[in-house]
């Protein structure tokens, strides 16, 4: 990878990490349902940015997709599996993953 895309990828999980952090601030002061939606949407584009990069050629590996793994852990570590299974064709995927 070169340092350009290494910096590129630092930044974005800078700024994950610091609208994740406001995302819990803004909770705390229960803050309005729409503007905590509106953080949560640009936090998924952000992660859709980064998994992107690390998907797509030339930094497409293992271990970019371990890389991805660990973002998905870190900022989604409670997805509950019932949510996922809400979305049909979601669900339909994950059943070929699983059986």
């Amino acid at each position: 990878m070169k340092k350009v895309e290494v910096l590129k990828l630092m930044d974005l999980v800078e700024d994950i990490k610091k609208l994740d952090e406001l995302i819990v601030a803004s909770r705390k002061k229960k803050t309005s349902d729409f503007v905590l939606n509106q953080y949560e949407a640009k936090k998924i584009k952000m992660v859709g940015s980064i998994i992107n990069e690390l998907a797509n050629p030339p930094i497409q590996s293992i271990e970019s997709y371990l890389l991805i793994k660990k973002i998905l852990n870190k900022y989604y570590p409670n997805m509950p599996e019932e949510e996922l299974m809400s979305d049909t064709d979601i669900g339909k995927i994950v059943a070929v993953i699983e059986g």
